[in-house]
């Protein structure tokens, strides 16, 4: 690992704010690296506020969106809420439509299957909604580049309003309304939404002409929170606001689908890491595994009895995912080991029957083992199907569109993206991001890197220093959970290797003449046991350890040398 401390801000600002809250100098100086510099924003931060929700109307193209969806609705027309079949897709679906069939009676949702229609708006899909006779599609989490798929359905009268955050292309979609916080002339004060945040934002602006305040969307948000925790969105801004809010409804009233998860998870207060590990993987795999559907039915469901099922059904469903993701990432280690290709800048893998389903965890497995771009690919029709994942710091959207030549399509994000090719197109793709990472990655983006936030002592690690940095959650992309390092701390000789494979690392640390021993725990750290004979260095982050009952601060070690 590459230990990095990050850039420390102006000594009188830290004291400044030290000051104003009455909190020590590590606090004030984690604050203020996170742009949190006066009494104001710190109060801001620490308690966020549904009043500081921006206006919806502030996103372009969302007057046109709402005029519509009125107007379908005073014409009693068909609305077909169509959207992705990951987790973000699937949440903004439920969304959007069980807050529509509160206002309106025709309403049904589509997602599309990931193996027959693949990623974003189909061509069945339109199909779909012309036979049922639907004048009207709302696309969630996708849409932004289906140029010719909105030109489709407008010759078959069908009408669509998108609602997207992936990056638009050089042309918009000629539909209704296309709200994306992320278009060049969209001044909407935030633009890392997730896709089930727009949704949020469309059935917000709803409810204006109906005088529902945003405390009346408040139930909605244990989805809204479930999706910007599982695409990994940052969490600043409006986002941390509706997931600070979202939890709080995830931990109190949840809707009976999440509440099934939670009781078939046997989970008792979650946090946002909870969500991502414990309910966002159970909603993937209903679209992995089976279809996206079942998710859609899962969350929408008003029958506690009923979800309980689906539930069981979908835990089934992880379970398959979990053993086909092991045994395909085996299969892709010993093809990169068999090609000697152990030592190239990127991880490019192939096999014809891998279950696209898995391909992208596969993809993050890899890179724990080789930390490099890495794309996996499967054979998907008559075209190979990939996912790709990138490391910190790296671009992976852009080294594909310098491979385009060899592409027959792709989208996505800077760290993660999808991608189709032509079978006899692999090879010479394969050759050229090879050489396009090569050329452009700085070589040490390829060493995982640790961000400290603050080098402090053990003595400083007090319940209220705990405290406080509990209350800077949720943690996500911009606001991670503090990192620490503490320099010549030892164990006191009860050290030793833990888990089934001996493969993690419990220690009981103190530092100097103080012998207050910490609790700690490295997960995979199992090998570093060769380390703690004498004084090391640690990099850590805070956790609470229960133990029959009793609740003690433990340091979750990340690093140590």
């Amino acid at each position: 690992m590459r230990w990095t401390l990050k850039p420390q801000p102006e000594k009188e600002k830290v004291e400044k704010l030290a000051k104003e809250l009455q909190v020590n100098k590590t606090i004030a100086q984690i604050l203020c690296q996170r742009n949190i510099d006066t009494f104001e924003a710190a109060k801001n931060y620490f308690r966020p506020n549904l009043d500081e929700i921006h206006d919806p109307f502030l996103m372009k193209d969302m007057d046109l969106a709402v005029a519509r969806i009125e107007k379908a609705i005073a014409n009693d027309e068909n609305i077909l809420i169509f959207g992705d079949y990951d987790v973000d897709g699937t949440t903004a679906v439920s969304l959007v439509a069980s807050y529509l069939k509160t206002i309106h009676t025709n309403i049904a949702t589509y997602i599309p299957d990931r193996y027959a229609e693949g990623y974003g708006i189909s061509f069945l899909g339109i199909d779909f909604a012309h036979d049922n006779d639907f004048s009207l599609i709302i696309a969630l989490d996708c849409g932004i580049k289906a140029i010719d798929k909105v030109t489709y359905a407008k010759e078959k009268n069908i009408d669509f309003i998108i609602c997207d955050h992936h990056k638009p292309g050089d042309e918009i979609p000629k539909a209704i309304a296309v709200l994306n916080a992320k278009r060049e002339d969209c001044n909407y004060p935030f633009d890392e939404l997730c896709g089930c945040g727009v949704g949020f934002k469309l059935i917000q602006a709803l409810g204006v002409s109906r005088n529902q305040s945003i405390e009346y969307f408040v139930p909605y948000l244990d989805l809204v929170a479930t999706a910007i925790a599982a695409d990994i969105v940052p969490m600043n801004g409006e986002n941390r606001i509706l997931a600070y809010f979202g939890l709080q409804v995830i931990n109190t009233q949840p809707r009976n689908g999440i509440k099934a998860i939670i009781h078939q998870a046997k989970k008792k207060e979650l946090t946002i890491t909870d969500v991502v590990f414990t309910i966002a993987p159970r909603i993937n795999a209903a679209g992995r595994i089976k279809h996206g559907n079942y998710a859609v039915e899962l969350l929408t469901e008003m029958d506690l009895e009923a979800a309980i099922e689906f539930a069981a059904a979908i835990e089934i469903f992880n379970a398959d995912r979990k053993n086909l993701d092991k045994k395909i990432t085996d299969q892709a280690l010993i093809q990169i080991i068999d090609n000697n290709e152990e030592d190239k800048f990127t991880s490019v893998v192939f096999q014809e029957d891998w279950h696209k389903g898995v391909i992208g965890i596969v993809a993050s497995r890899l890179i724990e083992k080789y930390y490099r771009p890495t794309l996996v690919f499967t054979k998907s029709g008559d075209k190979l199907a990939a996912s790709a994942r990138s490391v910190k710091g790296f671009d992976v959207y852009n080294a594909l569109h310098e491979c385009e030549e060899f592409i027959e399509q792709f989208g996505g994000h800077k760290y993660a993206a999808g991608l189709t090719l032509l079978p006899e197109n692999y090879e010479n793709f394969k050759n050229k991001f090879e050489e396009v990472v090569a050329k452009t990655i700085d070589t040490k983006l390829l060493t995982p890197e640790i961000a400290i936030d603050a080098e402090i002592d053990l003595l400083e690690i007090t319940p209220k220093f705990f405290r406080i940095i509990q209350q800077m959650a949720p943690f996500g992309p911009m606001n991670m959970k503090p990192t620490f390092k503490t320099s010549c701390v030892r164990d006191n000789g009860y050290g030793k290797r833990v888990g089934k494979e001996q493969t993690h690392l419990k220690l009981n640390v103190f530092q100097g003449d103080n012998k207050k021993t910490f609790n700690s725990i490295g997960f995979g750290l199992g090998d570093k046991m060769a380390f703690v004979q004498n004084d090391f260095d640690i990099v850590y982050a805070l956790d609470e350890n229960e133990w029959n009952g009793h609740k003690s601060i433990q340091l979750l070690l990340k690093d140590l040398k």
